[in-house]
């Protein structure tokens, strides 16, 4: 594919990954790993301590160059996109790390204008109006965006760092553990805005989570990495006729049929 990625083509799926092999030295991670991500969905991506659910997402942002196989994002192959069509794709993401990662030296304000002043060429003024627009779109009271990291609790962290994701108005939403850390209450809060979000700016989510009431709640569908590869991928509900071990273990036992009863006692089942 030559030329800029089409910002405009509904028909190409934001992610779609073909024979993904990651390796360090001689330990595999993946080996002919597939996944296409489609439009508008919210992808949760399972699996167990190991599976290279963070190298995956490293490899799809280009934290990590693929070992073998194709990355696409928007229908363009990273490892041969020039610097121009990555500048282009990179303007079509945001992403929302573990702990945050957020500056610690940078009020929240400036944090959420830092990718704003990166990639536009907007006055100062108009980059921290919508810096303060994208902090109440994440949820923090007004007063958060002159706070600094280190006066922040867990869950506004977590929100100003999603503020900082949607920054340029992204397609694609990346999100590694959002709710980690999160009491419960704080995290079927921040799922409800995720899914919230999704909705109302169509955005399609990529979201690597333990959290078995965040799957339940949420998700499109669940990608599970085990084997080296992506064994399944499908609505949660589905997965729990899997024959596959893990899966079984992971969405049948205890936990997960909590979560499983929970939904469905509040009629809010995928």
């Amino acid at each position: 594919m030559s030329g800029l990625v089409d910002e405009h083509d509904t028909e190409v799926a934001p992610i779609e990954i073909i024979g993904l092999r990651s390796q360090f030295g001689d330990h595999v991670i993946h080996e002919n790993l597939d996944l296409t991500v489609n439009r508008g969905e919210i992808l949760g991506v399972v699996g167990g301590s190991g599976s290279g659910k963070s190298v995956l997402m490293n490899s799809i942002i280009g934290l990590k160059a693929p070992d073998g196989g194709t990355v696409k994002l928007f229908g363009q192959d990273i490892d041969t996109a020039t610097r121009k069509n990555w500048t282009s794709i990179e303007r079509r993401w945001g992403v929302l790390f573990q702990q945050g990662a957020l500056f610690s030296a940078l009020t929240v304000r400036e944090n959420v204008a830092t990718p704003l002043f990166e990639h536009t060429r907007l006055s100062r003024a108009e980059i921290y109006e919508l810096a303060d627009l994208k902090i109440a779109l994440s949820g923090l009271p007004p007063r958060a965006g002159a706070l600094r990291p280190s006066e922040l609790s867990g869950g506004m962290i977590k929100r100003a760092a999603l503020a900082r994701a949607l920054a340029l108005d992204p397609q694609l939403l990346f999100l590694d553990e959002p709710t980690a850390g999160l009491d419960p209450i704080g995290a079927a809060a921040f799922d409800d805005l995720i899914a919230d979000l999704s909705s109302s700016l169509n955005l399609t989510v990529f979201m690597i989570t333990h959290d078995l009431d965040t799957l339940y709640a949420i998700t499109t569908r669940v990608a599970v990495l085990a084997d080296r590869k992506v064994v399944a991928a499908a609505p949660v509900r589905e997965l729990e006729h899997s024959s596959h071990p893990w899966i079984q273990e992971y969405f049948l036992g205890p936990r997960g049929r909590a979560a499983a009863g929970a939904r469905a006692m509040t009629g809010q089942g995928v």
